[in-house]
């Protein structure tokens, strides 16, 4: 509910606080009294354009305020959550004019756009004035109040639902009847590459191991020969080697300790070492034996690089890449020729998400056909006591080929309001009167169910004493 609303400098108004309680507030005056002043500060809430002559006079910025309590309007705390305007059960919306023509807008101190504001106060605030187009004359608030009344909101979920999904295979279904061509190019294309990579049948770690086993052939008569020159450092020079040296000086060590315990952790060192060399010795002789010098082996492996880089230049990766680009490709080609992309298999999901649509669809139709007539006949019979004797309200339903969220109905509200007049749409009543009066009892009709909590009703009035 509107709790508070203050102005300064709008206007002819200097300084205005007003405080509302709950039930009806009416502000009563003569004509030229500003009644019409309040009302269009309202309206600049809800989002309607500044005029630039609406600061006060001399004045270099007008500024409104309002205050709502959102206790019982769970859809506009839902809205301020998902714009990150969180609230608890308050809303402050200021609206602040200069006199340059700019003006700024804020929601709970958060910067917002005129669109933010008539989307928050389309939820709180439903103006009626007398020749003003009201809600009530939009054809969607029609229908959301006629949904309102009929109070089954799974239905409505489940159209809404259904017609998402519907058109989900519906786009799905276009696209690939346009890309079909450039599809099947693909697959073909895919086709030969995967041919390519499974040829090649590289593994993870193969480049790095070739790359290795060609440079240890390569230079093959180089590592023999080194090898050989620290294996006779090591043990093979009979005049001087490690070996030998650290087997003297172990012999020496194992002497000396016996006299002097100190010399046992040197001994345990030069004996480890002893043992070291003579394994290093084993392992770089093995190493010697068995380096390969064959030619043939170091061609084929030159060979089998050069395909790789090949291979890699013509996707443009890495060479090291092209396990994985070639289980990519593979993916890319099962998810082409999978369902997600068949067109018979979309034709029939879809022709089966049609028929679900229409039948939640036809099974809405029927609820919003039974409450409109049960609707109208409540108005109908309201009017009778508002002065509009022999009237009628009718509730038009019609349904069309055209499919949408909200159903396959095209609603309109008609009135008639007076007797032997044929109905006619809300837009097209003749009297501002009777306009005012007909939206007035199709709200206390409705108030109940409706989602708005702030409605303003204007009139002018002349009265004579």
């Amino acid at each position: 509910m509107l709790e508070s609303l203050h102005i300064r400098n709008f206007a002819i108004i200097d300084s205005l606080q007003l405080e509302f309680a709950e039930g009806l507030s009416a502000l009563t005056g003569e004509t030229g009294a500003g009644k019409s002043i309040l009302l269009d500060a309202i309206k600049l809430i809800a989002g309607d354009r500044a005029e630039s002559n609406a600061v006060r006079n001399g004045e270099e910025r007008a500024e409104i305020s309002v205050s709502f309590n959102l206790k019982s309007l769970g859809a506009a705390r839902q809205w301020l959550v998902d714009n990150d305007m969180n609230t608890d059960q308050d809303c402050v919306i200021r609206r602040i004019l200069h006199a340059n023509g700019r003006s700024k807008a804020y929601i709970n101190g958060s910067n917002a756009t005129l669109q933010q504001l008539r989307a928050l106060c389309d939820q709180l605030i439903d103006i009626h004035g007398q020749h003003a187009h009201q809600s009530l004359q939009r054809s969607n608030v029609q229908r959301e109040l006629l949904d309102t009344f009929i109070g089954d909101v799974r239905i409505i979920d489940e159209v809404r639902q259904k017609y998402q999904h519907y058109h989900e295979l519906e786009r799905r279904f276009q696209e690939a009847q346009s890309g079909a061509h450039e599809r099947e190019q693909r697959i073909d294309l895919l086709h030969l590459y995967c041919d390519e990579f499974k040829q090649l049948n590289m593994q993870d770690g193969e480049l790095e191991s070739l790359e290795n086993e060609y440079r240890r052939l390569a230079n093959a008569e180089q590592l023999i020969e080194k090898s050989g020159i620290l294996l006779h450092r090591l043990q093979e020079d009979e005049a001087s080697n490690v070996h030998s040296l650290l087997s003297r000086c172990e012999r020496e060590l194992g002497e000396l300790r016996t006299t002097d315990p100190a010399l046992n952790a040197s001994y345990e060192l030069v004996n480890e070492a002893l043992i070291q060399a003579q394994e290093a010795v084993s392992e770089l002789r093995s190493y010697r034996d068995n380096i390969d010098l064959d030619g043939g082996r170091l061609e084929d492996i030159n060979a089998r690089i050069a395909t790789m880089q090949n291979l890699a230049r013509k996707h443009r990766s890495k060479t090291a890449d092209l396990p994985q680009i070639a289980e990519q490709m593979r993916n890319e080609l099962d998810a082409l020729q999978g369902d997600a992309f068949n067109l018979d298999t979309i034709q029939q999901n879809l022709g089966k998400a049609r028929e679900d649509y229409l039948f939640s669809a036809g099974e809405l139709s029927v609820k919003r056909q039974q409450t409109a007539q049960l609707l109208s006949e409540q108005i109908s019979n309201v009017m009778q006591q508002l002065g509009m004797q022999g009237g009628s309200f009718v509730i038009e339903i019609e349904q069309q080929d055209e499919f949408s969220v909200n159903g396959i109905d095209r609603i309109r509200y008609l009135v008639s309001a007076n007797p032997g007049q044929p109905p006619q749409s809300l837009a097209r009543v003749a009297s501002g009167g009777e306009l005012s009066r007909i939206s007035h009892l199709i709200e206390s009709v409705t108030y109940r169910q409706h989602g708005t909590d702030t409605a303003s009703f204007t009139a002018d009035l002349n009265i004579t004493i």
